[in-house]
């Protein structure tokens, strides 16, 4: 006769070995190559099938129904196949990120009942007060009103760029979970001619910026190597030590600013160029968070938005429901730590919870930050303010930094060799300077 403790084991090992079917063990991960490429990114089709049925009437059960398929293709895509060569194990990282902020985006689009809506509908395709009847000789069963929607390129399918649409948006513009997001101010022209050339020209921008940054960071020893080095090195006196490593750590945050903007930027191209989307629906990613004089104005204006919403559906909103507003606060920190670390996981380097703790303490600092306000009555700002922002960010980050780079974050091809004119042409030129010197 079987006993509980029988039940539980035979639960446990056959839980672990469905777990590992799905999240396998390093060694037993499948490489990546041309012949299977296209598996993981089919693996998203059931991700991209929510998405079309969010932006549908009546759909709550299908969706609800649909979301244990579409979580474990995630976890398919971004654990049982892998990038084996060490320079581009990077894009293990790159992956499980994008799997992250996927598997949030379903699990808000099953769990929210009506759907995801944009501002001013009542039902997904429906403006308020609009609404017709289905049996209506004029009326539209699919619950579009094209004549609201912007203008779009006639190739596309109404349904299939609706869906597109709600699957990579992340801040949310014209939805309503984007309302509150803070949008940097326009600069560009927003001619789609003029638009598209000036964003162009940012990305070559950042390209090249991201280029000379990432080939400066691979001039280091460990940091700049595949599997990856301490950017504190214990050889050099303690002041020179932190010095570097302050120099790396700056560098590596400019890297990634560029990163983001440049990626963006071919993306926006990409959108309105192709899919006739709005200048409008592409303003800047981020708000100089150099000027930040806070770290409630740095993590809610200055930084990107971009992964708001995810951290809120993994944390923020978990912890508001367990406690109330400053639950939501510490959830949304912790989610945050917790997206950083598990997609760096991803490199085969086992775990450091740095990021994790840097995260996590967030919260805490922007309560203090409030405290300050209330005992005081003026807010954290000013030159002492930014003193402040960079002490969070130049120090205190530092070993959340160093852990990705022991990790080999510093040592991925972000920018192949052939293609980065800082390692074809500008150290080339320097060195033969420096030698002639």
């Amino acid at each position: 006769m079987m006993t509980i403790t029988d039940f539980l084991l035979q639960f446990k090992y056959a839980a672990y070995h469905a777990f590992r079917a799905i999240v396998p063990e390093e060694r037993d991960r499948i490489p990546i190559t041309w012949n299977n490429s296209i598996y993981p990114i089919l693996c998203y089709v059931p991700f991209i099938f929510m998405a079309y049925l969010t932006r549908r009437p009546d759909t709550h059960l299908i969706r609800l129904l649909l979301l244990p398929s579409c979580i474990t293709a995630i976890f398919v895509a971004a654990y049982r196949f892998t990038w084996t060569t060490p320079e581009l194990n990077v894009y293990n990282w790159g992956q499980c990120c994008f799997a992250a902020v996927v598997l949030s985006k379903s699990l808000e689009f099953a769990v929210r009942k009506e759907g995801m809506l944009k501002v001013g509908e009542s039902r997904p395709g429906v403006k308020k007060g609009k609404e017709k009847d289905k049996d209506s000789p004029n009326g539209n069963v699919n619950g579009y009103i094209e004549h609201d929607e912007p203008r779009r390129n006639p190739l596309i399918a109404p349904w299939f760029y609706d869906a597109m649409e709600v699957a990579h948006t992340l801040r949310g513009l014209r939805w309503k979970f984007g309302q509150g997001v803070h949008i940097p101010k326009e600069t560009r022209p927003l001619e789609p001619s003029a638009f598209l050339r000036a964003t162009f020209f940012l990305f070559i921008k950042n390209y090249l910026f991201l280029d000379l940054l990432e080939s400066t960071l691979k001039l280091f020893p460990g940091v700049g190597q595949p599997l990856g080095g301490s950017m504190f090195y214990l050889q050099l006196t303690p002041v020179t030590r932190y010095a570097v490593s302050t120099t790396i750590h700056i560098l590596t945050g400019t890297a990634i600013l560029a990163g983001f903007e440049m990626v963006y930027n071919l993306i926006t191209l990409f959108a309105v160029g192709a899919f006739d989307s709005s200048p409008l629906s592409w303003p800047p990613a981020m708000d100089h968070p150099w000027r930040a004089e806070s770290m409630h104005e740095f993590w809610s204006k200055n930084w990107h938005q971009f992964l708001r919403q995810t951290f809120l559906v993994f944390g923020g909103y978990p912890g508001k429901w367990l406690g109330g507003h400053i639950g939501m606060l510490f959830g949304t920190f912790l989610a945050s730590g917790l997206f950083h670390e598990c997609a760096m996981y991803a490199m085969g380097r086992g775990y450091d919870h740095s990021a994790t703790i840097f995260f996590g303490l967030q919260g805490p600092v922007l309560l203090l930050e409030r405290l300050w306000r209330r005992v005081t009555g003026k807010r954290v700002g000013g030159w002492s303010g930014r003193l402040w922002v960079y002490f969070m960010m130049f120090v205190c980050a530092q070993p959340m930094v160093n852990a990705w780079h022991r990790r080999g974050l510093g040592g991925g091809m972000v920018i192949p060799p052939l293609l980065s004119p800082t390692r074809l042409i500008l150290l080339p030129v320097l060195k033969k300077l420096l030698r002639g010197t």
